[in-house]
């Protein structure tokens, strides 16, 4: 379990160093997010196109468990263009690290997961107003215990504080 913990805690450690805050540095998003996970999610914004997102989830798959996940995403804003669409609507992608927390019906936590997310997904962005709704699926590469593939989905939205 400490391998764990210190492994997720030295991934989002290099989630958020890999990009320097810009003048966007204000646009920082709360909200939630439903499917697989379930729970709150948090965007900042380090430029135009870059963006750091952390969730902190419940995930009903397999065995029910808390999830932690932090991914640092890239937006590309000219896929979909459509001129009668006032605000934006970016295509995004990146890499994460997500931590699945899991007790069994003795209190162990033998079955903790360390695995790296790749997040893929589309977000529109309000012209007026500060809010954000998403859509994504991310496969999932669990590290530890053992290496198995998984898959989050999910869509969501979040209230921006400028």
């Amino acid at each position: 379990m400490k391998r764990i913990v210190a492994s997720a805690i030295t991934m989002l450690c290099i989630t958020l160093s890999a990009g320097s805050l810009s003048a966007n540095q204000g646009d920082l998003g709360l909200g939630l997010i439903v499917g697989e996970p379930t729970g709150l999610s948090m965007k900042i914004w380090t430029s135009d196109e870059h963006a750091i997102d952390l969730a902190a989830a419940w995930s009903f798959s397999d065995n029910d468990s808390f999830q932690l996940h932090g991914d640092y995403l890239v937006h590309r804003y000219n896929v979909f263009k459509d001129e009668k669409i006032k605000g934006k609507l970016p295509l995004y992608y990146g890499i994460g690290a997500r931590l699945k927390l899991e007790d069994d019906d003795r209190g162990r936590d033998d079955d903790d997961t360390f695995g790296i997310r790749v997040p893929i997904g589309i977000t529109y962005l309000f012209d007026q107003e500060p809010i954000d709704v998403f859509a994504e699926i991310a496969p999932v590469l669990d590290l530890v215990p053992d290496t198995e593939l998984d898959i989050n989905v999910a869509i969501g939205a979040r209230f921006y504080f400028r």
